[in-house]
């Protein structure tokens, strides 16, 4: 099992469907990535030496932002449009989407389950 940037990858796993398990790298990062190590065929781990998952792992220590940092940059980001009371900012303090979608349908998964809300008349106790 190759462990890349405290993320364990299994060997059965290409190259680059692997590398895409890592937080910050996807499908055009990982082809990239294997472009600059020179590995074109996409390989299993199983099949890369020592060597080569050493070059990969240097390669995205050094170049890129991943996993723990970039989690907590995107945290800072977002903790920062929330002091500044920014549009965006407000939208994430109300747990509403950020990017300009709709909200009188859909948008269920950040708004939660549908709450049914009555009329807000109280009914009468007695009928007269």
């Amino acid at each position: 099992m190759a462990r890349i940037a405290g993320v364990n990858i299994d060997d059965k796993k290409r190259l680059i469907a692997g590398l895409c398990y890592i937080y910050g790298i996807g499908p055009a990062r990982a082809a990239e990535i294997c472009q600059k190590t020179k590995l074109t065929a996409n390989p299993h781990f199983s099949e890369l030496t020592d060597q080569q998952l050493d070059a990969i792992r240097q390669l995205v220590e050094k170049q890129y932002t991943v996993e723990t940092d970039l989690r907590t940059q995107v945290a800072s980001n977002i903790r920062r449009l929330k002091e500044i009371s920014c549009y965006r900012g407000l939208r994430h303090i109300r747990n509403l989407p950020v990017h300009g979608q709709r909200t009188k349908t859909n948008a269920r998964t950040k708004r939660g389950k549908r709450v049914t809300v009555g009329s807000g008349r109280k009914k009468s106790s007695e009928k007269t």
